[in-house]
């Protein structure tokens, strides 16, 4: 089998930034048509999304995808409520992970592999203020370094 092209669409910084992630999980998401030509346009969003589990499938909210220019009836609301498609061991694992105290499940990127939509969801912890202001004190710092590396270079 030949190595498919991924092709990124929509990344969720801020879930880097306010959760630690644990593990994450590649799965299928059932959408109409006219969502997929819009996707495929790179008109789509996952700042504010959320992912639950629900009666044994896996659902993502607030994943806003901009209705297609073309699609005239045919378009869907662009904040509805799609299912995840993933295997019901991964489903029961992840049930039992967010049951725990602290854990939930947000989607990180949307992107095409070969001509399928997947979306890369992580199992994360929520992270404290202090743990945010280490994270960009870290970065900051390595910015730093980084300017004085280049700035070094050049004599």
């Amino acid at each position: 089998m030949g190595k498919e092209s991924i092709k990124l669409i929509a990344n969720n910084k801020k879930a880097y930034h306010d959760y630690f992630i644990d593990d994450k999980y590649e799965a299928g998401i059932e959408l109409f048509g006219t969502e997929v030509k819009s996707i495929r346009m790179g008109k789509c969003s996952v700042k504010e999304a959320f992912v639950k589990i629900e009666n044994g499938q896996v659902y993502v909210y607030g994943m806003h995808i901009s209705p297609y220019e073309k699609g005239n009836i045919f378009n869907k609301d662009p904040l509805r409520t799609r299912r995840l498609l993933l295997h019901k061991s991964e489903i029961m694992k992840l049930t039992g992970k967010v049951a725990e105290k602290g854990f939930t499940l947000v989607p990180l990127q949307v992107y095409l592999k070969g001509s399928l939509v997947k979306v890369e969801i992580g199992l994360a912890r929520g992270k404290k203020l202090y743990d945010k202001r280490a994270d960009i004190a870290k970065k900051d710092q390595r910015r730093e370094l980084e300017r004085d590396f280049k700035v070094g270079k050049m004599y």
